[in-house]
């Protein structure tokens, strides 16, 4: 009998990348909840070893990745340098899409006032969106939605652990949201961003 855990293992390092938890299910012959249960426990061993390695789960995904904390080592061997960090344009329009995707250029120029072809493309070569298919309308525009990297970006495994949407209808909404753009903007220095650092909530543990 296969050990679940080790195949796993085996599948997301050579992968590199992402993948769909259906997937590992149908291969292996069993669950998706067996796949995810496996993956959870892969990842406490990890921890608990102070490994270098760890398991992240992405919306319907699995995907292994170096920890965090050797981020700057992997770096200076790897001569990988840190992209720069996103302007305030860039974090609006990634603010948009993220909370309303999926989502055309026209509505995220619409919400902002103003044109995003430019932040829409780097966003778009960065990894943090992509194209998701097109409307059927005349023109037929290319929707957008946000990717794995974003989630990473975050440090969150699903949309819905993104903090709430301030209430845009009066002057404290805009305000709040303003902030959350300006304490993303100081974080540039960290691999990873955290909600409690979004929000300026204390998260439970």
């Amino acid at each position: 009998m296969i050990d679940i855990v080790s195949v796993i293992e085996a599948i997301l390092f050579a992968a590199g990348d992402s993948v769909p938890i259906a997937r590992l299910s149908l291969i292996l012959g069993v669950g998706e909840e067996e796949i995810a249960a496996a993956a959870v426990q892969l990842q406490e061993q990890y921890c608990s070893g102070q490994r270098g390695m760890r398991i992240l789960r992405l919306e319907d995904k699995l995907q292994m990745c170096s920890a965090p904390e050797f981020a700057p080592y992997i770096g200076k061997v790897l001569e990988q340098r840190k992209p720069p960090a996103l302007s305030q344009p860039a974090l609006e329009t990634l603010a948009v899409v993220a909370y309303f995707q999926p989502v055309t250029r026209a509505y995220v120029e619409q919400v902002r006032g103003v044109d995003s072809s430019y932040t829409v493309s780097m966003l778009c070569e960065r990894g943090l969106i992509e194209e998701c298919g097109r409307l059927d309308v005349p023109g037929r525009p290319a929707i957008f939605r946000t990717t794995d990297v974003f989630l990473r970006t975050m440090g969150i495994s699903e949309l819905s652990q993104l903090p709430p949407l301030p209430d845009m209808s009066n002057g404290e909404g805009l305000e709040k949201l303003q902030a959350a753009i300006d304490k993303l903007q100081n974080v540039d220095n960290k691999e990873q961003i955290s909600i409690s650092e979004i929000t300026g909530e204390t998260v439970e543990e």
